[in-house]
């Protein structure tokens, strides 16, 4: 961990950034393919329950804990030394409706079918994406543990040599209903993938498969430029604590 310059960042070593925070604006999202991840607004606009792979600096489920007063939030994190830097890092108290859970991702999803709406994949370590959480039975895991329409949200890098299996194999586990914007994440590729979607659902995701979003990287960033907002408004116009709470599992 290191703080200069009003940011606090957490680092795998020295100049490599997992995660980095205002310390004016601890629920911002400073890096681009954390915004990005926010896409998932286009597919399940009002989840009820978010499940996170990888809790780092907290930076998604800080926005998510802010932004999403109606959802439960359930964070899965493996390393208790990350844990330990919670408070550091602004994430808020366990409650009713946010967790961090100390466990294996993937043996946890694989024991919780059919709990979350919105399923965000960010488990990165030192060397990259764990082979535990780059292969088909873990996609696939991932799938049960939505529900039907539910989304899942994949960091994936460009240029890990595991890249083109890891693609194939959300295509497959997926049944093909996954999709991308371009030029909005540099070399992250956030890859949105749908349990059953409903029809109008499903020929958006095709859309944007075939166009890689929407056609051009300049347009592609303002569509995440304007998600962002529309969730922002959203909070503005109904505050958190007018908003009635769900706690359905």
């Amino acid at each position: 961990m290191r703080t200069r310059r009003g940011r606090r960042t957490l680092e795998f070593s020295p100049g490599d950034i997992q995660s980095e925070m205002l310390l004016a604006r601890p629920d911002a999202l400073v890096l681009a393919y954390q915004r990005a991840m926010m896409g998932f607004m286009l597919f399940a606009p009002r989840p009820r329950h978010i499940v996170m792979v990888g809790l780092g600096g907290g930076s998604l489920a800080k926005f998510c804990h802010r932004h999403f007063p109606d959802a439960r939030i359930t964070v899965l994190e493996v390393r208790a030394d990350v844990i330990a830097l919670r408070a550091a890092f602004h994430i808020p108290p366990d409650s009713a409706r946010f967790a961090v859970v100390h466990a294996d991702a993937a043996a946890w999803l694989a024991a919780h079918p059919g709990t979350a709406d919105v399923l965000l994949v960010d488990g990165f370590d030192a060397r990259g994406l764990p082979p535990r959480l780059a292969d088909a039975p873990f996609y696939a895991d991932c799938r049960r543990a939505l529900r039907p329409g539910g989304v899942l949200v994949a960091n994936v890098f460009t240029y890990d040599p595991r890249y083109p299996d890891v693609m194939d194999a959300l295509h497959t586990v997926f049944e093909g209903q996954a999709c991308w914007f371009d030029e909005v994440a540099g070399n992250n590729r956030i890859v949105y993938a749908l349990h059953t979607p409903d029809a109008a659902v499903a020929r958006r995701v095709a859309r944007f498969a075939r166009r890689r979003g929407l056609g051009l990287g300049l347009l592609n960033r303002l569509a995440i430029r304007f998600i962002l907002a529309w969730i922002a408004s959203r909070s503005v116009l109904t505050p958190p604590h007018l908003r009635p709470v769900s706690h359905r599992m």
